[in-house]
């Protein structure tokens, strides 16, 4: 009877070591758009490395890349993730700028000259305010990370001049703004997800393509027919690290804390990493035999001069006290 007591006894701490430990150990979904095979999922995963290092196990941060979670179609990924169906994710102000009209302040063409005009809104009073824009739908954000200046590249010809682009299809993301600015620029815009963007270069239907070095490179776009390749730093992608406001509330302070550092410095790290490679990106797309343009001061005016509409046009769509806040920092 003892020993009948005793197993019992047993098997009830057993059961309740169980629950305790599957209630101490937490796995949440990460939403990205690219694999670690870019800097963009490196710093995903670099997040979950960091989390599950310093949590000691208890929280797991499955990273899904390729925007899988949201069958591929990047732009509805803050909206997947304000409805719970992504408890995080490491995502581009571009995506987001539908839900989040603030965040085209980053897509605005030619607004930041280099890094240190792009670390000046982040870092500063103007990224507060995009953090809070982002907080206000129902979204928490932790920290930057960048996925870089975003160059155009096309099948037909050297870019020099906004002339260049007239009648040219260009592929862009799903974002007016995009629209609008290449629309000024004489170019045709295309709407396009990523994953369609490879085998409409492949076939012609579209003519050219806009994204960071890393994505040229790492994507190995030279290969489908884009030999021509203008480094012209229209506008910057800053990435952001989120998590869901149900989810953030339901933590503890303690792993919020985790969270929130572990997330900041993956973005440094990641920042860092995007930085670092870009002269050696450079150098490995020109030995695959693309014709690389730099623009001089008199071409990008022209560029800066043809796209002015586009900012007097969004200005009041982003707010200006965020628009004033951005150019104040960069005036700095």
């Amino acid at each position: 009877m003892k020993l009948t007591r005793c197993l019992t006894a047993l098997a009830a701490a057993a059961a309740l070591s169980a629950t305790f430990s599957a209630t101490a150990a937490r796995e949440y979904s990460v939403s990205t758009v690219l694999s670690d095979a870019f800097p963009w999922g490196q710093a995903a995963q670099k997040w979950a490395d960091l989390v599950e290092e310093r949590s000691k196990g208890e929280i797991t941060l499955r990273v899904y890349p390729n925007a899988q979670l949201v069958a591929g179609d990047q732009t509805k990924e803050f909206s997947a993730m304000r409805s719970g169906l992504i408890d995080m994710a490491v995502g581009s102000t571009i995506n987001w700028s539908p839900q989040v009209p603030e965040l085209n302040l980053f897509s605005l063409p030619f607004l930041m000259a280099d890094s240190s005009d792009l670390d000046a809104i982040t870092q500063g009073e103007a990224g507060k305010l995009a953090f809070a824009a982002i907080e206000k739908r129902g979204i928490v954000p932790l920290a930057w990370g960048e996925n870089g200046f975003r160059e155009i590249s096309n099948s037909s010809k050297p870019v020099k001049t906004p002339a260049d682009l007239a009648g040219l299809k260009i592929r862009v993301v799903g974002s007016p703004l995009f629209q609008d600015t290449f629309t000024a620029l004489g170019a045709n815009p295309t709407q396009m997800s990523w994953a369609d963007a490879k085998p409409a270069l492949t076939t012609g239907a579209v003519d050219g393509q806009e994204n960071p070095l890393s994505v040229f490179d790492v994507a190995r776009v030279d290969q489908v027919g884009q030999k021509y390749l203008t480094l012209w730093h229209y506008m910057a992608d800053p990435l952001v690290f989120a998590v869901n406001q149900r989810v953030w509330k339901q933590l503890p302070e303690a792993d919020r804390e985790i969270l929130r550092q572990a997330a900041i410095d993956a973005g440094k790290w990641e920042i860092e990493l995007s930085r670092n490679a870009e002269a050696k990106r450079l150098e490995d797309i020109r030995s695959r035999g693309v014709e690389v343009t730099e623009l001089n001061d008199e071409q990008h005016a022209a560029f800066v001069e043809a796209t002015r509409v586009v900012h007097e046009k969004w200005a009041n769509k982003i707010g200006t006290e965020l628009l004033e806040a951005a150019r104040a920092a960069i005036a700095k």
